[in-house]
């Protein structure tokens, strides 16, 4: 588990990140590949999921509070799913549809919100997530998004997470204003150690913690030497354990 400016944020294995600010938790991708064996929180109260790929309503209702609030990308479609899955429609939870391009808050929303997030509430902003190469590519354009989360912090200043989801490195990306950077280092269906080396370099956030690494074996990279190349670019990096 790592501390960050008033929040917490902790790697559970594979795409699951799990965040708490300020009178909210909030997960991203829980679950598949067994990174929840043993564990049964249900303490989110926000559940965001990047794309089919990670879409697991087992997983979500592991991790999800009995008011929690789905934020499930519009291009799954559980039909197209070869696992056993439930529709999003089908769980007990509230759930807000985006596509790559949203903008909405997420929690309690009372009186006049200029000055952030309120204690409960997390800013939700979506930015496309695919494979900007040649070829037949396992993530195409328009099948997925990445969240930028806005949390409410006990501190004077909120958090601004980035999980980019399943994708390369994009157009846009280096413009997102992020306080914690969380990408995928594994390379193969996504951006690469040395490509998402050089990203945290170009968004310069007060922290970088990787994850979707080496759950699976053609996931595995040399995560000591990501953060060794981050950190002499000058940038705060942190690895986390999800066996810890």
């Amino acid at each position: 588990m790592v501390q960050h400016d008033g929040t917490t944020a902790r790697w559970l294995g594979y795409a699951t990140l799990r965040l708490a600010g300020d009178g909210v938790v909030l997960y991203c991708d829980p679950g598949r590949y067994g990174v929840l064996d043993g564990i049964e929180p249900t303490d989110g109260d926000i559940v965001c999921v990047t794309h089919a790929h990670h879409y697991d309503s087992d997983a979500i209702r592991r991790v999800a509070s009995e008011d929690a609030t789905l934020v499930i990308f519009e291009g799954i479609d559980t039909t197209r799913i070869d696992r056993d899955v439930e529709r999003p429609a089908d769980l007990p939870y509230e759930v807000r549809w985006v596509d790559s391009e949203t903008d909405i808050a997420v929690g309690p929303a009372t009186g006049d919100r200029q000055d952030g997030p309120r204690p409960g509430e997390v800013f939700v902003r979506t930015v496309p997530a695919y494979n900007d190469r040649d070829g037949d590519v396992p993530h195409p354009k328009g099948r997925g998004c990445g969240y930028h989360l806005t949390l409410p912090s006990v501190r004077s200043r909120d958090v601004t997470a980035f999980w980019p989801g399943d994708t390369d490195v994009l157009d846009g990306h280096s413009a997102l204003d992020v306080s914690l950077f969380c990408p995928p280092i594994g390379g193969g269906p996504t951006m690469d150690r040395h490509e998402a080396a050089a990203l945290a370099e170009a968004l310069d956030p007060a922290l970088v913690l990787p994850i979707h690494y080496d759950t699976l074996a053609m996931l595995e990279t040399d995560a000591e030497a990501f953060a060794a190349d981050v950190a002499d670019r000058g940038v705060p990096v942190v690895l986390d354990d999800p066996a810890a």
